[in-house]
């Protein structure tokens, strides 16, 4: 093994990977969220675009409720997406990314992809026999 993952035993690396894949994880669930942040503004910009329709073609109650029921809400405890997902950001994903970090500068000198790096020289070595 490279001097450069030598003082970091196994448990220690397998420890590092899974906290590494904890955070991998929760970046794709971020994914997920601006992607439903997206999606639900998307579909908001349509209802918009069919209350001016409605209110054309003379169905003022149906404009009038999208205008004052279903535009205005929010999705979650009349949250919008973009609060939900700056919550997100700013409390939850930001005390996992730290947290990693810190797992990452007290085991590996802060040091990425540990186990990944073992796994390539394993590999590497094998197939030079």
């Amino acid at each position: 093994m490279g001097e450069e993952q030598s003082d970091i035993s196994d448990t220690e690396a397998k420890a590092l990977h899974e906290v590494e894949l904890c955070l991998e994880w929760l970046q794709r669930a971020h994914g997920h969220l601006v992607q439903f942040h997206h999606a639900t503004g998307h579909a908001i910009d349509h209802l918009d675009d069919g209350e001016s329709l409605l209110r054309e073609v003379g169905h003022e109650e149906l404009a009038d409720a999208v205008r004052d029921e279903y535009l205005p809400r929010g999705v979650v405890d009349d949250r919008w997406t973009y609060d939900l997902l700056e919550t997100y950001q700013r409390g939850f994903l930001d005390d996992f990314e730290s947290f990693e970090r810190r797992t990452r500068d007290e085991i590996a000198d802060g040091r990425r992809h540990v186990m990944e790096r073992r796994l390539e020289k394993d590999w590497t070595d094998r197939a030079e026999e």
